[in-house]
This record gives structure tokens, C-alpha cells and sequence, in this order.
């Protein structure tokens, strides 16, 4: 089926016997609403009436009036003036004044002679006087008359002078378009210039000039083409293509109707293409109507009338012609309301998605449909697996079931075609999703995506989909998942619906291996995480023995990560982690070192949780020594600790550092270093220790540990050379007299000479560091008893104004002082705790 811009119509048949065809032939016509005048070459002018008839294809025409001029010549131009009710007419070179209704000539006006064309146009020359203004040509003369035409009236107010004699004229205001024999004119009437357009190499009969709308004409240009002018003299619009024998031509926009000998040929203003060939022979000429065009021959008149511009875009989209549609669409916006013109668009534009769709144009489909706000749904219907998430009082608004491709055969036959549909339909869903029009059917769409995202294993976007907001059924999402193995996007459906309980026991059993779904990796970390955010304490309490029962070092973390809103009681959580001493161990950490806990049953329990651990374990392997590192980091530092009862639980193991801490801590030094040196028989441990526990302590403290520690390694023969290494190592520690006092008698001064020597040295250099010290005071001394001196003997003049630099008081007793910059002040105003 070919498209139709225009339907033909026939409006008038010339009933003429043979002998008087070229007596009697139409020659021109005039129209005004349903009034028709016919001009024929007898000289006779005659009126039609147009009847209105719903029916567009037939239009029926009663006859009226009928005016003879005279016995020969023919009428050559008839122009309407409904304002006066005149019908001017060109005949004889002369133009008449005939009423419009009842064809008798007008008396009062006077033929106007020797004219070869004439238009008119409507302006008002003053408020209270509505007239028209009427160009002619003179048919003896190169020259253009303005004439005003009145009721009763009409006479000339302007000539222009012109070089050519006009062929053809149209007036648009005070600016004249004019084709001549050899080119074409713009002419304004009021200065009286004019300017060249282009030359042609036309026929007189063949030169036209048509009003293509306000301010612009359509020229029959050279090299066949129809030229848009206008009437500053530029082109707004590129030239139009037509053939050569083209007569006349028209514009009803959006559409310019050229006349040829056997054919009118439609062409659009809005692309510049071909739309429409209507086949009539003998047409003779055009008459531009409101509502499209009249074309007579010599006996018969047509109407060429639009078709709605609604039922043209359809039949534009059903011929699969998007872009022409879309392009009528937009170039006759301003010819529609706004509302009705924002509704035919949206659906146009989505017709015209359908039509890319089909072809498998999926970019150019989903954009249409985006900017159409096509609903959802109407392409969800397509797919025969996915349209089941559709409600059932889902009704579709268009008919395009019949061009769409069977989807289900497509998936057997070709699965890459197929897959493509696919991967279309994700993409628009998930566009559209967030959009106001995919708010409106959100159920459907999340549900389709679902299906989507399984189907094309997109496991990505599926658990983004089921894990954050979403308005799948689960009646319709659940059993497709359990379908497909999608079990861990089971479980996050169910969670982010509410349902935490069921979300954990299908994680759980994925984890025991009673699920089976590859695209889930660490489901165990997962479910932890979970139960470590969860709100509902109840559930986490549910799945707590599950968690730790698989990992303590992991699943303990859904009582240590907990948000702050949702804390778990502490006491409840160490009950229930005795059977678990690992979660127990850690958890004491996290209360004393990251809680910053400061009961003292925590740090108990976590001492005595790392010493049943390190007894548990005879290796001594990494973790064993981290255990006891932390363990004597907490006995050191700990200040909630209860010494007593660690001490308790260390004194029957071998854990003698432990021990030796706890009996420092106690202030038994001597008794820890004992430990140290005979149970421990780690003497390196041992001067550790002093190091460690004078931490913070006087150097004299100091001293007195290893003092002790001297007379420990003293007090055993087995000792001797530990104490000699002791003494050689701090030997400005120790006082050799002390020490000399200490020493068995046995011991010779070549095993001390190092010892000596370093003792005597360092006893040397305090004592002369003693009297530097001492000489420099006394310098200081001197130094400050001049100053004095000085400062004594100079006279100070005390002034009534004069005020204390510190204070800034009165000076009332005679005592006062002096500043480093020789400034008065009171004496108290000199203590630096008053400043």
C-alpha cells in the first residue's frame, strides 16, 4: 500500500456539449470557504457552492450564479475579497468588481484598465476603516500600481517602476516577488527597490512564484529546481528536486503539490523527498485552500485534501518509513495542541521503536522507547519465558503482535539471534527502571530482570538486583531461582524482603553442601557478615553455634564487628563462648584492647585464657609465641589485672617469665629474679627483667635491681662468671666500694680489672664533671654580685606618674625592683609565679 499525503476528490463536472468545449473550457478558479468562482474562456464567471458532507471521498457542489462578461476573451485571474464581498476579475486586460454572491458588478467601481496581473492583500490604513490593498500590472506600461480598494472605491496610491515586464507576481506585505521572461525580482513597495534573485531559462508559461508562508516564496528556479526565497532574499531551506515540465506548484504544508502535463507529483517541505503521484491528465492549474489544494482542467475541478496528519504518520510507521514519520511528526507540531500533539508522539515515536525492534536495530529501539515512555510491559509481552511476571489484568495498547518474530522458535532455531533479544530487553529494563514510567509497573520489571539476569548468567547485576531494593514477587522469583540453582540470590532476595531467617538456612545449606550453586565463592564469609549487621538479635542468636561450630577465628567476628545500634549483651556472649576457646580468647581482646574494657573479671579472664591456651600447646611454634607475647604485654601494662589470681593459676606451671612478672608487679623483685635465675636458668631474661621493671623508675631503683641480681649470681658457685659479665657490662652502675664489699675474697683483681678500671673512670670523670660544675655556679655567682654592684650604685628618680611595669600600680612603699630592661616594678611584681 502506497502512502497518501492527499485524497482526490472530485468537485465539479462542466457538462459541455463537444462543439462548445473550447468555448466554454475552465480557465481559472477562486475559492474562498465553500464558495468556488470558475472563469472560463467565454468571458462567464460562475459560483459553486460546496455542501458539507462527513464523507471525504465525495464532495457534493451546487450551482449558483452564473456571470456573463461579455462574448469573447477569457477570464484570466478571479480573486476574492470577503471583507467587501467583492470578486475581482481580470478579463479584456481589464479588472472588474463583481459582488461575491450574487455576481453583479460592483457600479461604483470602475473597470481598471490595461492590466496583465494583479494580487491583493488586506492592511488597515486607519482604526476606523478596514481596506485592501490591490497590486496590478500594467499590461502597456513597465510598472507596478498600488491600488486601495474600498467598498465603494479604489484608486492608486504608489507606481513602481520596473525594467521588465512581470509574468508572474505574489505579495507577502509591502514586499513583491516578481518573475519576468528572464529572472526573478524582489521588489519593495515602499522604497521602490528592488533586488535580483537568480536568472532563469524558462517558457513564460513555466515561470511561477508561489507563497510557501509568511515571508517566503517558491520559485521555479533553473536546473528544475523549486527555490524557497525569502523576502530579505536568503534561503532558509534547501532547493527541491523536481522535473523539468513543471506548470504550477502549490504549498499546503507540510507538502508542496507541483502540476505536470499528466501528473501531480507531492513533495515535502520538512525532507525534500518524493511522498505522492495522483495521475490526471489535462490538469490545467492550482488554487491553494485551507485544507489542501484545488486542480482544474478544462472541464472538471479536484480537490486534493490533507489526511489527518495523525493517519499519515501511522501509514508512514506501518510502511516502516520511522524517520519520515518522525520527521512529519516534529514539522507540524505547531499545527496540533500541545497535549494531543505530546500524546501522538509518544506513541509514534514508540511505533517507530517497534519498527527498529524488529529489525534488530536494538539501539535505536531503546532509545525511541525510552523517549516514547513506552510502558514497560508492552515489550515484556514479547518474551514468551518472562512475560509470566506480567499481571493478569495487563492489557496491551498496541497491535504489534503480528510483525513481532515468534521468540520461542527463535530460541531453537537460532540462540545468537535470539541472545541478542535478550541482552535488548535487559538493557531497556534496567534503563527504564529508575524512570517514573518503570516506577509504574516496578513489579514486572524487577521480576523480568530477574529471569534476565539468570538466563544470561549475569550474576553481577543479578545480586545487585535481589541484594538491594526491589519489588520482585517472591511467589513468582523463588521458584525460578531454585529452578536455575541461583541459591545464594535466593537467599539475598529473602533478606532484602525481610526474611532473614529463611535467607540464612538457604545460605547454610549451600555451605553444607546441600545446595549446590557455582556462582557463590565465600558464602561462609558471607553469612558471618550478615549476622554480624543484622538488627534482629533472635536470628543471630539462631545461627551463632551454626557460625562457630565451621571456623571460632571466623565466625566469633558476629559478636565483634556488631554496628553500634544493635549491640549484643556482654555477659550472655562470654557464657556462651566458653565452648569455644578460641572465640573466647579473641573476644577477650576485643573487649579489653579495642573496647578499652576496664573490668577487671576481662582482663582475668584474658590472662588466664592465654595460659590455658600456651598449656594446651607443647610445640613452640608461631602462634604459641605470639599467644605469649600478648600474654606478657598484658601482665606488664594491664592496670585492672588482679596479680593474685593469675599468680594462682601460674604457680604450678612452668610459665616462669609469667610468674616473675607477676611477682614484680607484686614488688618482689628478689623473688622474681630468683625465678629467673635458678627455675628459669635464663640469665638474659633475667637482666631483661630489671630492665623492664625499672621502666619509669629512678636510676637509683635501677642500681638496687641489679645489685640484687649481682648478689644472686654471688650467692651460687656456678654463677661466677655471670656476675663477672654483669659487673664488666654496667660498670657505671655499680659502685665499686659496694661492690668490692660483696665479692668473696677468693677473687683475684686481674678478674676484676675491667670492672676496676671502667668503675675508677667513670668515678673519675663524675667527680671532675662535680667541680666544672661547681666552678661554673661559682662564675655565675660572681657574675650576678657585679651586676648587683652596678645596679646599687645608679641613682633612680621616681616620678608621681611613674607606675609599676608589671602592674601598672602605684609605687607606695620605698622597696621596689628593677627589670633586665631597667624598668621599675614592685618587688612581688618580680616573682615569676605573679606574672
Amino acid at each position: 500500500m502506497a502512502f497518501r499525503a492527499f485524497t482526490q476528490t472530485k468537485v465539479y463536472e462542466k457538462q459541455a456539449a463537444p462543439k462548445e468545449k473550447d468555448k466554454s473550457s475552465i480557465q481559472c478558479i477562486e475559492c474562498f470557504d465553500r464558495n468556488v468562482y470558475i472563469g472560463t474562456k467565454d468571458a462567464t464567471v460562475q459560483h459553486l457552492i460546496l455542501q458539507s458532507n462527513a464523507n471525504r471521498e465525495q464532495i457534493l457542489t451546487r450551482e449558483g450564479k452564473v456571470r456573463k462578461l461579455g462574448s469573447s476573451n477569457q477570464v484570466v485571474q478571479l480573486r476574492a475579497i470577503p471583507l467587501l464581498n467583492h470578486l475581482l476579475v481580470l478579463w479584456d486586460r481589464s479588472v472588474t468588481a463583481l459582488n461575491m454572491f450574487s455576481l453583479e458588478p460592483v457600479p461604483a467601481l470602475k473597470k481598471i484598465q490595461y492590466v496583465s496581473l494583479f494580487e491583493v492583500r488586506n492592511v488597515s490604513l486607519a482604526p476606523e476603516e478596514t481596506s485592501v490593498e490591490m497590486v496590478t500590472s500594467s499590461s502597456r506600461r513597465k510598472v507596478i500600481r498600488i491600488h486601495v480598494v474600498g467598498v465603494d472605491k479604489w484608486e492608486i496610491i504608489k507606481e513602481v517602476p520596473l525594467l521588465q515586464e512581470p509574468v508572474a507576481l505574489a505579495v507577502d506585505g509591502d514586499n513583491l516577488c516578481i518573475g519576468t521572461s528572464d529572472r526573478y525580482l524582489l521588489c519593495d513597495v515602499t522604497t521602490g527597490r528592488s533586488q535580483e534573485l537568480f536568472r532563469h531559462a524558462h517558457s513564460k508559461q513555466r515561470v511561477f512564484v508561489a507563497p510557501a508562508g509568511r515571508g517566503e516564496y517558491l520559485l521555479n528556479g533553473p536546473e528544475s529546481l523549486g527555490m524557497f526565497v525569502m523576502k530579505t532574499g536568503i534561503c532558509q531551506r534547501p532547493p527541491l528536486q523536481w522535473p523539468q515540465e513543471v506548470l504550477a506548484a502549490q504549498v499546503c504544508f507540510p507538502y508542496i503539490i507541483t502540476l505536470q502535463p499528466q501528473v501531480l507529483s507531492v513533495y515535502s517541505v520538512l525532507d525534500q523527498q518524493h511522498k505522492q503521484t495522483v495521475s490526471l491528465s489535462g490538469a490545467k492549474g492550482l488554487l491553494s485552500t485551507s485544507d489542501g489544494v484545488l486542480v482544474f482542467t478544462e472541464t472538471d475541478i479536484f480537490s486534493l485534501r490533507l489526511v489527518p496528519f495523525e493517519e499519515q504518520i501511522h501509514a508512514l510507521v506501518r510502511l516502516e518509513r520511522v524517520e519520515e514519520a518522525l520527521t512529519l511528526l516534529d514539522g507540524v507540531q505547531g499545527y496540533r495542541p500541545l497535549d494531543s500533539h505530546k500524546e501522538l508522539q509518544r506513541a509514534i515515536t514508540c511505533l517507530a521503536g517497534f519498527v527498529h525492534y524488529h529489525q534488530e536495530g536494538f539501539a535505536e529501539a531503546k532509545d525511541l522507547f525510552i523517549k516514547g515512555e513506552l510502558d514497560p510491559r508492552e515489550i515484556i509481552r514479547l518474551y514468551p519465558d518472562i512475560q509470566s511476571g506480567l499481571c493478569e489484568d495487563f492489557e496491551s495498547q498496541l497491535d504489534q503482535a503480528s510483525k513481532a518474530r515468534d521468540l520461542q522458535v527463535l530460541w531453537h532455531e537460532d540462540r545468537n539471534t535470539f541472545h541478542h533479544y535478550l541482552l535488548f530487553l535487559r538493557d531497556f529494563l534496567r534503563a527504564v527502571r529508575g524512570t517514573e514510567r518503570g516506577r509504574e509497573c516496578g513489579t514486572e520489571v524487577d521480576c523480568a530482570l530477574l529471569r534476565l539476569y539468570v538466563e544470561l548468567e549475569d550474576t553481577e547485576n543479578l545480586q545487585q538486583l535481589v541484594a538491594f531494593s526491589n519489588q520482585c514477587k517472591l511467589d513468582h522469583c523463588v521458584p525460578y531461582l531454585e529452578q536455575h540453582n541461583r541459591f545464594f540470590a535466593l537467599g539475598s532476595l529473602y533478606q532484602n524482603h525481610g526474611n532473614h531467617s529463611d535467607a540464612l538456612k538457604t545460605w547454610v545449606k549451600i555451605a553444607d553442601g546441600v545446595h549446590e550453586d557455582s556462582f557463590c565463592s565465600d558464602v561462609y564469609g558471607h553469612i558471618i557478615w550478615t549476622l554480624s549487621q543484622l538488627q534482629d538479635i533472635d536470628v543471630v542468636w539462631q545461627f551463632a553455634d551454626w557460625s562457630l561450630q565451621n571456623n571460632q577465628k571466623r565466625g566469633v567476628q558476629i559478636f565483634i564487628r556488631r554496628p553500634p545500634d544493635a549491640p549484643l549483651e556482654t555477659q550472655r556472649v562470654l557464657v556462651f563462648l566458653e565452648k569455644y576457646p578460641l572465640a573466647l580468647l579473641l573476644y577477650l581482646e576485643f573487649l579489653v584492647h579495642e573496647l578499652k574494657s576496664e573490668e577487671e573479671r576481662h582482663h582475668n579472664r584474658l590472662a588466664l585464657a592465654y595460659v590455658t591456651k600456651m598449656l594446651q600447646e607443647e610445640d613452640e611454634d608461631a602462634d604459641l609465641i605470639e599467644i605469649r607475647g600478648k600474654l606478657q604485654q598484658l601482665l606488664w601494662e594491664s592496670e585492672c589485672l588482679d596479680v593474685s589470681v593469675v599468680h594462682e593459676r601460674l604457680k604450678s606451671t612452668t610459665l616462669h617469665e609469667e610468674r616473675a612478672i607477676l611477682l614484680g608487679r607484686a614488688g618482689e623483685h628478689a623473688q622474681a629474679l630468683q625465678v629467673l635465675v635458678h627455675q628459669k636458668q635464663d640469665l638474659q631474661a633475667a637482666q631483661a627483667f630489671c630492665c623492664r621493671a625499672t621502666k619509669n623508675q629512678s636510676s637509683q631503683f635501677y642500681r638496687t635491681l641489679l645489685l640484687t641480681l649481682l648478689q644472686i649470681y654471688l650467692s651460687s658457685t656456678d654463677l661466677t662468671n655471670a656476675a663477672v659479665d654483669l659487673l664488666n657490662d654496667n660498670p657505671q652502675v655499680f659502685e665499686a666500694e659496694t661492690v668490692l664489699q660483696l665479692l668473696p675474697e677468693s677473687w683475684s683483681v686481674q678478674l676484676l680489672s675491667q670492672f676496676l678500671v671502667c668503675s675508677l673512670r667513670a668515678t673519675f670523670h663524675r667527680r671532675r664533671m662535680a667541680r666544672l660544675q661547681m666552678a661554673l655556679s661559682q662564675a655565675e655567682l660572681v657574675r650576678h654580685k657585679v651586676i648587683w654592684m652596678q645596679t646599687a650604685k645608679t641613682k633612680v628618680s621616681l616620678d608621681k606618674e611613674q607606675r609599676c611595669k608589671g602592674c601598672q600600680g602605684d609605687f607606695a612603699e620605698p622597696q621596689f625592683a628593677c627589670n633586665l630592661q631597667g624598668e621599675m616594678m614592685h618587688t612581688k611584681c618580680t616573682d615569676p609565679a605573679s606574672l
